[in-house]
């Protein structure tokens, strides 16, 4: 044993301080700071010393590290080093305490801030203390981001998997948006009442609608709801990026399933021309569609009556496309009208009949032809 040696054991001996072993962690205090190493007092016989390379795994100086006063944890690496110091090290308490802390965030689900070092394929790389942490491309965020804007900043995140024996650390800036994300949307869905008017921009088109972003929730316009009339694509009435005023149909909070209406219930075409509709009215139409029983024609927008096939002509059809096509136009009588269900019954052999004996009346001298092509000779095919 040398001198120096004894003469610390025999100070240990006259003073009657803690004892401390290899592996302690214990707090120690900056004292003094040099290019290289650093001192530290540790409430002990001896200050402890920790090198630049036990200090930190970046290659940084101590100088621009810590500073006089600052308190924090180290490890004992020996109680002697034959010098009158004891070797410590920052990185190994870190690497416990870290150990200690990821474990807990892990098991409880804390939220931890790692910074961002760089961008490595299939995601980034963190570092929680001297902690490398992995976060996947997809889990960087539940937005489309640039990972590249990510590099040098800090980041909140969850660590998703966890095994200190694989090294295997990943983490989720996704999964905490995502659970903020859902928060604001039940807090929206919790003020969605059907009725209400709402602004939105629509997020996405299907044959069979436009979903509609309101705030935070998205709801479905049906095809049917974009117009008051007849649609037949949905891109003919909006676009993707459009910025639309909606009413709110059916809720379903707990499906969290939204309808949305785009067309103006001030604006129902029975309310405004209900009252203006009367029985033996003829109007210019056009057929929307053929059924086996008839068609449907469109007086005016958003009002459709039924032509049944029996009023389509006076000679016998088999189906109503041996004469009529969709987007024909056709002159209309009305036979009946069904406020409340909102339905018309229309002829077109009615004012077909009833031009051919105005013709026959004022021009005797002509013989008016009653075949099935001079009775639609009016009509475009």
């Amino acid at each position: 044993m040398t001198d120096k040696e004894n003469e610390m054991k025999e100070l240990l001996v006259d003073y009657d301080v803690k004892k401390i072993k290899e592996g302690d962690i214990i707090k120690g205090k900056v004292i003094d700071v040099e290019e290289n190493q650093i001192t530290v007092n540790i409430d002990y016989a001896f200050d402890g010393v920790i090198t630049k390379e036990e200090l930190t795994r970046e290659d940084v100086s101590p100088l621009d590290l810590v500073k006089k006063d600052d308190e924090f944890d180290v490890y004992v690496i020996s109680p002697n080093d034959g010098e009158g110091y004891v070797v410590l090290s920052r990185v190994k308490a870190l690497e416990i305490t870290e150990k200690v802390e990821l474990e807990n965030a892990f098991n409880n689900k804390e939220i931890i801030t790692v910074k961002i070092k760089e961008l490595v394929k299939g995601g980034m790389v963190g570092y929680y203390g001297s902690t490398r942490v992995f976060i996947p491309g997809s889990q960087a965020s539940r937005d489309r981001i640039e990972l590249e804007t990510l590099v040098g900043k800090p980041l909140e995140v969850k660590i998703i998997e966890l095994d200190f024996r694989d090294r295997k650390l990943v983490a989720s800036r996704r999964v905490i948006e995502m659970e903020q994300y859902n928060k604001e949307r039940k807090a929206i869905w919790a003020t969605i009442e059907p009725g209400q008017k709402k602004s939105g921009v629509v997020k996405g088109i299907a044959k069979f609608g436009a979903f509609v972003d309101i705030g935070g929730v998205e709801g479905l316009i049906h095809i049917t709801d974009l117009a008051w009339e007849r649609v037949n694509r949905v891109e003919d009435i909006v676009k993707v990026g459009d910025e639309v005023e909606v009413f709110v149909g059916t809720v379903d909070v707990e499906k969290q399933r939204l309808s949305l209406i785009l067309k103006d219930r001030n604006m129902e075409p029975w309310k405004v021309h209900g009252d203006t509709i009367k029985e033996g009215d003829i109007f210019d139409g056009k057929i929307v569609r053929l059924v086996s029983f008839g068609a449907f024609v469109q007086i005016l927008p958003g009002i459709e009556g039924l032509v049944h096939i029996s009023q389509i002509t006076e000679e016998r059809i088999a189906k109503p496309e041996d004469v009529l096509k969709e987007g024909q136009s056709v002159k209309v009588k009305v036979l009946n009208i069904d406020k409340e269900n909102k339905k018309l019954s229309l002829s077109i052999k009615d004012v077909v009949e009833s031009s051919s004996e105005y013709l026959k009346y004022n021009d005797n001298d002509n013989e008016v032809g009653t075949s099935l092509g001079d009775l639609f000779k009016d009509f475009k095919f």
